[in-house]
């Protein structure tokens, strides 16, 4: 018998974000208090919800709502936040832990496999249309919620069907892991297997065909990459019965499923890019915020401030000087890294211009924002920069004052220490703005930004009374253009890869004639678009380059996240310098250790209550 009482109180509301096919009139009935299988599966609606519950179950590593404090431990950002729950050791650990990735998520694989039993069982009244959209559908989350295993532990067992014991016999519940290329190799045939039967037209909340493909595009991706790059290493990470690592010579094909996903989805014409607001800061931005028109997200998890369906993201990142609430925090400060990732609009390197070329003075500007200008459309839709404003406030970020001491030839900095309102210097003019940074305070930036993606635009939705419902996008075509570009790269069709690359790069304002294209030119397109959406850690893990980019050295410029500190210059009697902005790049002050990644993290390890209750399940390599 299939029982689930929390299931009850979730289907009206959930229903309501979810489906977009069902009847008004099943939003009235009556929910009973226990439903049994031969209920659930008889009842369209009650199944509708049941895959509701599972979506909100599909495991991210940094979602709106489940571990988004993460983006401060592997992505370009460092923790700004309070230090409650030991969040500030996203700051100081020396090293990533065995098991930072950890998933063995066979809680959810088994309720997924039970629904597909019961509604075989139970189903009786289902149309065959209906059955098969629903047995696809759940198919599809099963295989999402393989990917999330694959991706961090290597090959896990493929369990398909209800395990049970009868009179006591554990043996076959003891399954063995599958090789890693079977995983991908199981994500791909059930994608297409279900691409074609899971319906749902052009719902950006339920998995539809395109869904299913951009699953595939992604995975498949990811197993090229690692067939190539870790046999690549000078030791590859392997285990002898194939649990970990993937033969080189599945690379191409696994490249090539995942173009052919990628084409499908683009040559299909149902999606398109985001371009509504001329401003390229302005569109990128609302390519995440705007659901309405919005035909560049693919699958998301959304959200319904109306149906009591928020999360506290904003409130928990909103810039200090806007926000609503007095408790408010600016947790993720993204960092220097990020910023200069993106380019200029014409395509140089996004090193920002800071000191002049002999470095014996800073370069000064008249707008504290100057020294962002002609910069890749995407940083201003990403990031809140000093200069900028959020829902028509400004964001005050300045980290002090710099005097000039004639005396000694050089200047003294100032600032204050003091939190949430723009402090004065002595010539009333402002020190430090209210958003910081400031070097060791709490709740309000470290790092002289603050995270603009996904805090939402509309009135107190910083407010924890209010909260916002912001989605959180799962799947877009802005991604599937990058894959398809360096799918196609890998494969050498190197025009293919440049028009596609082209496409997401001309809709943030930037050159696009960059003549010869490189790997390294995909992978930072990649860092810039799709900065905190849970893709950074994954694509340095899968190019195997995370354990270079982030050795744990001091002088390695990878290793350490960088914070920039904006000044106003206090010079009189200087008329081109007194009044301007200067910035010093510093390593974040609460960054406290250089990033450690090791050979050994590429996999996470196993639980040992996992190892001791199957003993066919092998160990990671070198744990």
């Amino acid at each position: 018998m299939f029982n689930t009482k929390s299931l009850l109180k979730y289907i009206i509301c959930s229903l309501v974000i979810l489906s977009t096919s069902c009847k008004k009139d099943y939003l009235d009935r009556n929910s009973p208090t226990l439903l049994p299988g031969d209920q659930t599966f008889k009842d369209p609606l009650l199944i509708v919800g049941l895959l509701a519950n599972y979506y909100d179950r599909l495991p991210t590593d940094a979602s709106l709502t489940t571990n988004w404090q993460r983006a401060t431990t592997y992505d370009d950002a460092v923790w700004s936040g309070g230090g409650n729950a030991g969040d500030e050791a996203r700051n100081t650990f020396t090293s990533y832990a065995a098991d930072s990735w950890r998933l063995w998520d066979y809680g959810l694989i088994r309720d997924i496999n039970l629904a597909l039993a019961d509604m075989e069982t139970y189903g009786t009244t289902l149309t065959a249309a209906q059955k098969a959209q629903f047995n696809a559908e759940f198919r599809f989350l099963r295989a999402q919620d393989y990917f999330e295993m694959v991706k961090r532990m290597g090959g896990v067992p493929i369990i398909t069907t209800v395990l049970t014991t009868d009179k006591g016999d554990y043996a076959s519940l003891r399954v063995p892991r599958n090789k890693e290329s079977e995983v991908y190799d199981f994500i791909a045939s059930e994608c297409d297997a279900i691409k074609d039967k899971i319906g749902n037209g052009t719902s950006t909340t339920r998995a539809n065909k395109y869904a299913v493909l951009a699953l595939k595009c992604r995975a498949m991706l990811y197993g090229g990459s690692l067939a190539k790059y870790n046999s690549a290493l000078p030791s590859p990470i392997t285990l002898p019965a194939g649990e970990v690592g993937i033969p080189a010579s599945k690379a191409n094909d696994y490249y090539q499923k995942s173009l052919d996903a990628a084409r499908e989805i683009i040559n299909s014409g149902v999606y398109s890019l985001y371009n509504t607001n001329p401003n390229p800061g302005d569109n990128f931005y609302e390519a995440l915020t705007k659901k309405q028109g919005n035909k560049e997200v693919i699958l998301a998890q959304d959200f319904l401030q109306s149906k009591g369906r928020t999360h506290t993201f904003s409130y928990d990142n909103i810039a200090r000087a806007v926000r609503e609430d007095n408790l408010g925090s600016s947790a993720i400060a993204p960092t220097l890294n990020l910023v200069e990732s993106f380019e200029y609009t014409d395509g140089s390197a996004g090193a920002l211009k800071l000191r002049t070329a002999d470095d014996k003075d800073y370069i000064y500007y008249d707008n504290i924002g100057d020294v962002f200008a002609n910069k890749d459309g995407r940083l201003y839709g990403t990031v809140m920069l000093p200069g900028t404003t959020f829902k028509g406030l400004p964001v005050n970020l300045q980290a002090g004052v710099k005097v000039w001491n004639a005396a000694t030839s050089a200047y003294s900095t100032v600032e204050s220490s003091v939190q949430g309102s723009n402090s004065l210097y002595t010539d009333g003019k402002l020190l430090t703005g209210a958003s910081g940074p400031i070097r060791s305070g709490l709740d309000i930036s470290n790092t002289g930004f603050n995270l603009k993606k996904y805090i939402d635009p509309i009135p107190g939705s910083s407010n924890r009374g209010q909260q916002s419902d912001v989605w959180w996008i799962r799947y877009r075509l802005g991604e599937v253009y990058l894959n398809a570009a360096e799918a196609a790269f890998e494969l050498g069709q190197l025009a293919e890869a440049l028009d596609n690359m082209n496409k997401v790069r001309a809709r943030a304002g930037i050159k696009t004639n960059l003549g010869a294209l490189t790997l390294e030119r995909i992978r930072n397109e990649r860092r810039v678009e799709l900065a905190f959406e849970d893709h950074r850690v994954w694509d340095l893990i899968r190019w195997r380059i995370a354990h270079i980019l982030w050795n744990g050295s001091p002088s390695n410029p990878d290793a350490n996240l960088y914070a920039l500190y904006p000044y106003r210059v206090v010079r009189p009697g200087d008329a081109a310098r007194d009044g301007k902005y200067v910035y010093d790049k510093i390593i974040a002050p609460r960054f406290r250790a250089p990033r450690f990644f090791q050979l050994t993290n590429y996999y996470s390890s196993i639980a040992q209550n996992v190892l001791d209750a199957n003993p066919s399940i092998t160990r990671q390599p070198g744990q």
